[in-house]
């Protein structure tokens, strides 16, 4: 059943269209990852989600319920988590979730329950008498989750939780939000980590405010437009120039020693492209952030024709 529905969802900004008739159907117990670099929109799409902004066109439905026609019944059902959460660093971990279990109306025993349920999954009791200014950053993600969660949400929407924290508390954080989806809740994540969105069920590649692909991890690597060749050569730095000179050739990454070479598979292959400057060559199987480099470059080339 879908739990969240967007359709030709758009938003402008004066002449800047940042979201750009996106549509979403994703389902509940789904995480949900949308991916892009900065400025690609991502942000704006889950404030458009959540009914923190008007959009300019579409609609958008959460549990149910009409996101600009039923703002209330959304906030009861969902969870919003920002850049930038709005943790009190004056208060300890639990003065922090006691102040919101007080704005969500989460009191008693409940609140209680409910406190030492979160504090027992993200590992955080040892630490509830510490200051949140006193936590690193990892800790101050797992306390603003916990906040968020206080008043029971069936969506959670997170907005690159993860950014500037270190591997093992991101590897971490997602342990947790698997957790989460096994007790029913749904889970949308904005980030621009590709190698997080390898975590989810779905993913969304989103570039200037436009939905470019989406379906799962593994069915987005299974890419038949490109090629995918990992390249040696003696002289990397001409090699790439030669090679972003050819018709079908859509980028050429450093990889460590190796260059990471993408071609359009109906167009050209590494084995005609020794012709024109030598070097080894391996095909191989993308990454999602391979991926997202050939659709991106791809939809440059289109626009540029």
């Amino acid at each position: 059943m879908s739990i969240i529905r967007a359709e030709n969802l758009t938003r402008r900004f004066g002449a800047l269209t940042a979201v750009d008739h996106v549509n979403l159907d994703i389902a509940e117990g789904e995480i949900f990852c949308l991916v892009g670099p900065d400025g690609a929109g991502k942000t704006t799409t889950l404030r458009l989600l959540c009914g923190l902004m008007d959009p300019t066109e579409g609609s958008v439905a959460v549990a149910g319920h009409n996101v600009s026609k039923e703002p209330d019944a959304v906030k009861d059902q969902i969870g919003y988590m920002a850049q930038r959460f709005g943790l009190y660093g004056d208060l300890t971990v639990d003065e922090n979730m006691a102040f919101y279990g007080d704005l969500f109306g989460v009191v008693g025993p409940e609140r209680e329950e409910l406190t030492a349920r979160l504090l027992h999954m993200t590992r955080m009791a040892p630490f509830r008498k510490r200051l949140a200014a006193k936590l690193s950053g990892g800790m101050k993600q797992k306390l603003a989750l916990m906040c968020t969660l206080l008043h029971k949400p069936r969506v959670l929407f997170l907005d690159e939780p993860t950014n500037g924290v270190d591997p093992v508390s991101r590897r971490d954080f997602w342990a947790i939000l698997y957790e989460l989806v096994k007790n029913g809740l749904t889970v949308f994540v904005a980030t621009a980590y590709l190698d997080e969105a390898e975590r989810a069920n779905r993913v969304g590649l989103m570039n200037h405010g436009r939905m470019i692909r989406c379906d799962t991890p593994r069915a987005l690597r299974d890419d038949l437009d490109h090629a995918y060749y990992r390249i040696r050569s003696g002289d990397p730095r001409t090699t790439r120039d030669l090679l972003l000179q050819q018709p079908g050739v859509l980028a050429v990454q450093p990889a460590g020693e190796d260059l990471r070479l993408i071609v359009e598979e109906r167009a050209i292959s590494a084995e005609e492209l020794t012709a024109v400057t030598p070097f080894q060559w391996q095909r191989i199987a993308p990454s999602l952030e391979d991926v997202f480099i050939a659709l991106v470059r791809h939809e440059e080339v289109r626009r540029a024709a």
